[in-house]
Formats: C-alpha cells, structure tokens, sequence
C-alpha cells in the first residue's frame, strides 16, 4: 500500500495540461488518518502571456496593486475546483492513493511560491528570493537577496536588496553572492506588495 507520488504527478500534469495548467508541486502530508494531499497550480505559459497582453493593453482586472502579472499564477477558484473534481476523480478510479481517507487541496501557489525548477530560478529572474542551501557559502546557509542571473544552473543573489540578518550580516563581505542550484536545499520568493 506505498504512496506512488511519481505517478500521482504524472497524473496531475496530465489532468493539469488538458485544463491550460501547469502542476507547480505536490505534496503529501500526514498519518494514516489524516492525509492530505496539496496540489499547486497555475496557468501554463500561454493563459499567463493572454493574461500579461490583458494587463498591458489596459484591460481592468482585479489585480493586487504593486504586484507583476509574472508573479501571479493567473488561477481562479473556478479553475482549482473544475481540477480538482477531474483529477479526484482519477485519483479513485485508479487507486493512486491507498485507503480510503484523504483530503485534496488544490490551490495557486502564492505569492511566496517556492522555487525548485530551473525553469522558476529562470521565470523569477528580478525577484527577491529567500533560500537554504544544502552546504554553507561564507558560513551560512541562509540567504535573502534579488535574483539577478540565472545562468548554467548558477544564481545570482544581490544581497544589498534586502537587510541581512543574523549571521547572514557576519558572512556578507561581498554584495553579491553566487550559489550552484545544485547547493539550493530550498528556495520561495519573497513578496514584494
């Protein structure tokens, strides 16, 4: 009775795909009596540019102020639930989860999203970000600065862009910092409202 996420992902991607999104992460939490599996989402490459054309020719959406149309996943309510319905419905019929009790949620991934793809380190170029790395650079393992360079799976991080903290503040000698993606343990943006 072992939980296959692979395979619950690949169903998700496909589920995802044919509504115009794209699976963000998932995860699995939980004993045997409460489980909950999380699905993050977000509109694939296309809606996001249609919703980008939108915002630029001046088309009155219900945005947060202040907030880059890159950032946001461009996914509705609407959107989470006719997902949800459809890959729940997967999910039973194939058995994918053991047992009879879970709890899906399916949900954008936010403002603070992670990053855990090349492509996301590629997407969020500009942004702030706060990341752990596996092994320290300077003493430290955690970072907070403006990602601005991705490149051969190496960041950039402009730590001036933000106040350091703690030991952070010990081990900035330099403004800029270089991190293998490889080295990265964790990383979500931060939000800039």
């Amino acid at each position: 009775m072992a939980l296959q996420l692979e395979e619950i992902r690949a169903v998700a991607q496909r589920v995802a795909a044919s509504h115009h999104l794209e699976l963000v992460d998932i995860e699995f939490s939980g004993g045997v009596k409460f489980r909950t599996l999380r699905i993050f989402l977000e509109k694939d490459a296309a809606e996001r540019s249609k919703l980008a054309a939108l915002v630029e020719s001046g088309e009155s959406l219900d945005l947060p102020k202040g907030v880059p149309v890159e950032r946001l996943s461009g996914v509705t309510h609407e959107d989470c639930e006719v997902f949800a319905r459809d890959f729940g419905t997967v999910l039973d019929v194939e058995d994918l989860i053991p047992g009879a009790e879970y709890t899906l949620e399916v949900s954008s991934p936010g403002l603070e999203r992670k990053l855990s793809k090349p492509e996301h380190f590629a997407r969020f170029q500009g942004s702030l970000v706060k990341l752990q790395t596996f092994t320290p650079i300077n003493s430290n393992r955690q970072w907070q600065g403006r990602l601005t360079q991705f490149a051969e799976n190496v960041l950039t991080l402009d730590l001036a862009a933000i106040k350091q903290k703690g030991k952070a503040r010990k081990a900035v000698t330099e403004q800029i910092v270089t991190i293998p993606l490889a080295n990265v343990e964790k990383a979500t943006l931060i939000a800039e409202i």
